[in-house]
């Protein structure tokens, strides 16, 4: 194992798991014998037994700041088949409370104002008539999820065509406002295990808009990210494409589009596999010297998404 930034250690060799399986979900053993995935070994979830409580499926990422840590993320997370999205634009097949139970963390989703009702916000892929689901029922599954499994973090990237004090609404009325985190400027992000002590364990972040509130965070300015959606898997880049290298958070789009710009699970294929997927995300975290925070990918149920993730993060 080799540890090429502080905090992030990468198995240069490979990983012993290479067939994806999730980790860090409500159904995962971590060694404590009750799948409940806290690690205290008395099923209730609250990481009172003797064993410590896992970050983010393991205990020593609790030590690790999240930005050390390297997050599974799935792109367009609310486009899924079995929401009702087309064939034409969905971007997987499981709907967001799968991947949350899958071992997805990091979900970069639509924002918009409901045609019919202004007043209500949903998540779309392009045209609302291909498909969209209400922005409540995404954050109902969101926190309940949080609340079966208190050693997750989960971070939102909001494409956001919505106001944030009218986001904020759906975040008080849902009650995701008692999870969220507020990131001081300037200041080293906590450890997953202060995340996790703390309950704020919902980071939520916007292309667009910026604070108030103060956990409204506008993602270009803590992080930035590569370029997206090539035709060809060649065409993947390690380049600067919006934000600055000077923050924190690294965000690397990892998916290609048929020639009409639509998600294609048959390149999904190809480059969500093991050694493709591990092999950008090394060749992207050495160009720029930091890990590659959330790795983000189309049609993540094909590949390996997981197994990488878990080696870059040194298990």
């Amino acid at each position: 194992m080799t540890c090429v930034f502080a905090g992030a250690c990468t198995d240069m060799g490979g990983s012993d798991d290479t067939e994806g399986n999730p980790v860090g979900s409500d159904t995962e053993t971590t060694g404590d014998g009750d799948g409940d995935g806290d690690g205290d070994g008395d099923g209730d979830g609250d990481g009172d037994g003797d064993e410590p409580l896992a970050c983010s499926g393991h205990v020593e990422l609790c030590e690790r700041r999240y930005d050390e840590v390297v997050f599974a993320g799935t792109h367009n997370s609310h486009s899924a088949t079995e929401d009702g999205f087309s064939q034409f634009n969905a971007n997987h097949q499981h709907g967001i409370p799968t991947q949350l139970a899958d071992g997805v963390r990091v979900m970069l989703i639509d924002t918009y104002y409901d045609e019919a009702d202004p007043s209500q916000i949903v998540l779309c892929h392009g045209p609302c008539g291909l498909g969209s689901t209400p922005h409540l029922d995404a954050l109902a599954a969101m926190i309940e999820f949080l609340e079966q499994n208190p050693g997750e973090i989960l971070t939102l990237i909001y494409e956001d065509h919505v106001d944030p004090a009218d986001l904020a609404l759906d975040y008080e009325a849902s009650g995701a406002v008692e999870l969220v985190y507020a990131h001081p400027d300037g200041q080293p992000w906590p450890t997953l295990g202060e995340l996790v002590d703390a309950n704020t364990r919902l980071v939520v972040t916007a292309e667009n808009g910026e604070p108030p509130p103060a956990w409204h965070h506008n993602i270009w300015q803590v992080g930035w990210d590569t370029p997206y959606g090539p035709m060809d898997p060649a065409d993947l880049s390690c380049e600067l494409n919006r934000g600055s290298t000077d923050n924190d958070l690294y965000l690397l789009n990892h998916w290609v589009n048929n020639d009409l710009g639509l998600p294609s699970p048959a390149d999904a294929d190809v480059v969500n596999e093991y050694d493709f997927l591990l092999a950008r995300a090394q060749e992207c975290a050495a160009m720029w010297n930091h890990p590659t925070n959330f790795v983000v990918v189309d049609w993540y149920e094909r590949g390996d998404l997981f197994a990488v993730v878990e080696t870059l993060n040194g298990f």
